[in-house]
């Protein structure tokens, strides 16, 4: 699947605002925080509307070509975003309910001050990331990147995949030089010798490849994964509970449409890969054959101790304060994905 991308340095922008607070607050008062444990309503109430997150339309794509029900609820805004920094600040300026990310977002708007949980989760096994290089570089492993200059995104997916892959290798932050850009950064980081070295999606590495590949670039692969895509949304919105309902009511839709995606990859690289992202019928399929199985777990225990994992890394590296990340997570929406979907993609 797809996964996250763009907006302002964060080491830059994140830390000046995650200074003012060390733990979320947010906009959650004491009621909103009460308001967000009652038990979810069994029917949307008439009249309710969410605004989702839908990088490049994904999600109204696999909607329409699974045929999936009508959503109980009208969906007032579907919101171009993908990358968690942007999503923070939408959810901030009060444009967006809801989004899809991997588990990095959630901590770095904890450690901003912001208030929000996470109400689904689907378990990735395999990277849906690879390091790419500058064209001409010498680099041919992880070792490799000792002293050199790194693309690095502490709110995003990728960052922390980078710092996985650093201290898989035994190498120590500062022993590397690690540049603060957001992901949309970089592949002009890479053309422009900025970098050495940046995490590309799967989705990416074809197409760079393509380019710059006959001059020297190449990739760099790990079995260091992002172990969680997920569903988040501010407090604030999972406190109102008709909201709250809505949101109980698009996941399994979600679910399911992560399923048919996965089990029509033939259909999909076409309407997708080909139609909108401008790739060939093979780079296509060279993706699709790196897609995860989706898995939605019943119980969250795994995705909180990663989640933890994380943000421990984080916290070591001086990037957040160390804290409990089980406050992440909002369990009335726990089984909600996995009882959507077929026994095999229930892990």
């Amino acid at each position: 699947m797809h996964r996250r991308v763009f907006l302002t340095s964060l080491l830059g922008a994140s830390a000046t605002v995650a200074g003012l607070s060390g733990c979320a607050k947010g906009d959650a008062s004491a009621d909103t925080k009460a308001a967000a444990t009652k038990p979810l309503a069994d029917k949307v109430p008439a009249g309710t509307s969410l605004r989702i997150a839908s990088y490049q339309n994904v999600q109204q794509l696999q909607f329409r070509l699974a045929k999936l029900p009508r959503l109980p609820f009208a969906v007032s805004d579907w919101v171009n975003l993908g990358a968690g920094p942007d999503i923070i600040n939408a959810f901030r300026a009060k444009s967006l309910d809801l989004a899809n990310n991997a588990g990095i977002p959630p901590i770095q708007a904890h450690y901003q001050g912001f208030d929000a949980k996470i109400v689904a989760i689907d378990i990735t096994r395999k990277p849906n990331y690879v390091f790419a290089t500058k064209p001409g570089s010498d680099i041919r492993s992880v070792q490799d990147f000792k002293g050199r200059k790194l693309a690095f995104s502490q709110g995003q997916a990728q960052g922390v995949v980078l710092l996985r892959a650093l201290k898989k290798a035994g190498l120590k932050y500062d022993e590397v030089k690690l540049v603060p850009l957001t992901s949309n950064q970089f592949l002009t980081a890479l053309q422009s010798g900025q970098v050495d070295v940046a995490p590309l999606a799967n989705s990416q590495t074809p197409a760079y490849l393509k380019q710059y590949g006959a001059k020297g670039a190449r990739t760099v692969a790990t079995d260091v994964v992002d172990l969680l895509n997920l569903l988040w949304a501010p407090q604030s919105v999972l406190a109102d509970p008709a909201k709250a309902a809505a949101v109980a009511a698009y996941i399994p839709q979600w679910a399911k449409g992560q399923v048919w995606q996965y089990e029509h990859p033939d259909v999909w690289n076409e309407e997708f890969y080909v139609k909108t992202q401008n790739l060939t019928p093979d780079q296509a399929k060279s993706i699709s054959a790196l897609a995860n199985k989706p898995l939605f777990p019943p119980r969250w225990d795994e995705a909180i101790a990663w989640e933890q994992e994380t943000a421990d890394l984080l916290a070591e590296g001086g990037f957040v304060k160390k804290f409990d990340v089980s406050s992440l997570f909002d369990h009335r929406f726990e089984a909600l994905a996995a009882r959507a979907v077929p026994a095999e993609y229930r892990k």
